[in-house]
């Protein structure tokens, strides 16, 4: 799961940087447990040079939060990445 073609929807490309596009796909490769084929982070501003971004996923349970150098992101965003067995797609909550 989530080894195939990688896309990402507009919104992504518009309101979040890359490197933390990179970071997200990077924190899907990096798991260790079962990937459930939807993968979901909420990312937050601490402040002006801090992000909390938590990732998890319900099938198998898994949560995990990482502090990161805030590259521009201002307000709290939720994205969803989904393996349809064909390709996988990084979206905006608000985009599904």
């Amino acid at each position: 799961m989530f080894n195939k073609e990688r896309y990402l929807t507009r919104g992504v490309s518009n309101e979040i940087p890359l490197e933390i596009q990179i970071l997200l796909w990077s924190m899907i490769d990096g798991l260790n447990v079962k990937k459930d084929y939807l993968q979901v982070f909420e990312i937050e501003p601490m402040d002006v040079n801090l992000l909390k971004i938590e990732h998890r996923q319900e099938v198998p349970r898994y949560k995990k939060e990482i502090v990161v150098i805030n590259v521009g992101i201002s307000s709290k965003v939720k994205i969803f990445v989904i393996d349809d067995g064909v390709y996988s797609t990084m979206m905006l909550s608000s985009e599904y």
